[in-house]
């Protein structure tokens, strides 16, 4: 139950915002991809070595013996994984929080769709743009990792790490969604929008650094998304149940609650 013709108009006002992020994560991945020789990894270790504690917060410090771990190991602990986060953010913002600040929301409703229709088709562009994000990384990786380290890539297994990222990201997209929803203002939606996936990406980070920050990881969603573990196929199948159920709990509690709420139209 969605509107096309909203879902249109959002691929209109804000195709701009996905091509440039997908311009960056071209860059950074095409980078990383080019740098890699089997050399390079020692490169990397002993760059590790010079700096531990902040390879460590950033979940780089892996030790590594192929391209596929090398590219989960200095991919996915920031760029592929923080990128994506901060356009669902802006998305967040402008899909929902926008129409309730400038007074649009009134403009939508009297076209006849229920809030529910419109909330949800909000809901779709979000995990349609989260997908777009993954989607397109994954294929150009493997297809750089084909033109210039032939056979390197186990394409399996990393399909594998894509998909676990990309629910990962529709579980921090639900949050977002989330606060869009029980917002009244931009600013309270940043504070809960944007303040929580960077306070489980700091949270990981401490927790990465071990001793008695160690604990730390059990506060985070971030925790059941280790790259190098999911390549090995540790721990998936309860990362995406976990994963799902954040993403279904946050994304029906905020339709309901966007659905019953007062609005100031």
């Amino acid at each position: 139950m969605i509107s096309g013709t909203l879902f249109k108009k959002e691929i209109k006002s804000n195709y701009k915002i996905i091509l440039i992020f997908l311009a960056v994560l071209t860059m950074y991945s095409t980078s990383i991809v080019y740098m890699y020789e089997p050399s390079t990894i020692n490169i990397f270790e002993e760059m590790a070595k010079s700096m531990p504690e902040m390879m460590k917060a950033f979940g780089m410090d892996a030790v590594v013996t192929n391209l596929t771990e090398y590219v989960a190991n200095y991919l996915y602990g920031f760029i592929l994984l923080m990128f994506p986060i901060i356009c669902t953010i802006i998305l967040g913002n402008k899909l929902i929080m926008s129409y309730i600040d400038k007074g649009s929301m009134a403009y939508l409703l009297a076209t006849g769709n229920k809030r529910i229709k419109i909330v949800l088709t909000q809901a779709l562009f979000m995990c349609v743009t989260t997908a777009i994000l993954i989607s397109y990384a994954t294929g150009l990786i493997i297809i750089l990792s084909s033109m210039s380290h032939q056979n390197s890539l186990d394409i399996e297994k990393f399909i594998m790490l894509n998909t676990v990222l990309y629910f990962l990201q529709i579980a921090i997209s639900s949050i977002c969604f989330f606060a869009a929803c029980i917002s009244n203002s931009s600013k309270t939606y940043f504070m809960i929008g944007a303040g929580v996936p960077v306070i489980f990406y700091l949270l990981q980070a401490l927790a990465n650094m071990g001793d008695k920050l160690e604990g730390l990881k059990y506060l985070t969603l971030f925790t059941v998304f280790n790259p190098i573990d999911i390549i090995k196929g540790d721990g998936v199948a309860i990362a995406v149940l976990i994963l799902l159920f954040v993403a279904v709990l946050f994304f029906g509690v905020g339709t309901y609650i966007f659905s019953k709420r007062d609005l100031s139209l």
